[in-house]
């Protein structure tokens, strides 16, 4: 069995320029980290593993679009336990919208190999669109579930659990397929310092334009329907007060602080 799980590296702090032409996050030189939601698509492709019949014949890959920055964060889902990892990064994917994102990476499935089950996580904290994984699933014409908390292998598929907000939905798809994981699904595991040890820092292979069977005009911001009109990081405030006293007094200076400002 064959699992592609796909991560993304998100900026590790609020404080992130935007380009004030693309519209579009400067990424370049900031800290990242991963994705949380991510980590519960990661742990969901170990949990399969070891539920599996057969689990040392279960293969999983994680595979990423962005900067070359972004390796950190595979080399990190290889140390929690994936056994490979594939970057695709090039200047021409840059500014990519969902649309040239699912397509993107399709392309860098496909040349992957075989595959079974893609498992994504359901949004990201920049984005938040939650339509890669969906898109990603109608690129490659296979069928697809989002928002699944629970997900268990079967001999020919898998039975997932989504949550419909007012409904549980209980399905079975057969390979392929791809899921994408709600937050709080699973507990993810953390990265193994001997499995560090073990792989060093080759386990990722790094994929440019070149590499792919792509049609760049397809690709980042040419190849993007969407356009960002406006985009600003929220402002920030640091001003507060701090007081001091018993509970009932610090309770009625709460109050009377609320109604001045009309939220009672």
């Amino acid at each position: 069995m064959d699992i592609i799980v796909c991560v993304k590296q998100v900026p590790g702090t609020a404080n992130v320029e935007v380009d004030p032409v693309t519209g579009v996050l400067k990424r370049d030189g900031h800290a990242g980290k991963l994705n949380p939601y991510d980590l519960f698509a990661l742990e969901a492709a170990f949990r399969i593993r070891e539920l599996s019949p057969e689990p040392e014949k279960v293969r999983i890959r994680t595979l990423s679009m962005g900067p070359g920055q972004a390796e950190a964060s595979l080399l990190e889902t290889v140390y929690m336990g994936a056994d490979s990892a594939y970057l695709v990064s090039d200047r021409k994917f840059a500014g990519s919208d969902v649309q040239a994102t699912s397509y993107t990476l399709s392309r860098a499935v496909m040349k992957t190999g075989p595959f079974d089950l893609i498992i994504c996580g359901k949004q990201t904290t920049d984005g938040d669109t939650a339509q890669v994984g969906p898109e990603l699933a109608e690129q490659l014409g296979i069928e697809h579930a989002a928002n699944v908390t629970e997900a268990e292998p079967e001999e020919d598929g898998i039975r997932v659990t989504v949550n419909m907000d007012d409904v549980i939905m209980i399905q079975k798809m057969r390979y392929p397929c791809l899921i994408t994981i709600d937050k709080d699904a699973n507990t993810p595991r953390l990265p193994s310092y001997r499995r560090k040890l073990a792989c060093g820092s080759g386990a990722v292979t790094v994929w440019t334009a070149s590499d792919l069977d792509i049609d760049l005009k397809r690709c980042g911001l040419e190849g993007s329907p969407t356009r960002v009109e406006k985009i600003f990081p929220p402002e920030s405030r640091c001003d507060r007060e701090i007081s001091e006293g018993s509970g009932d007094e610090l309770a009625g200076e709460l109050c009377s602080w609320l109604r001045e400002r009309k939220f009672l």
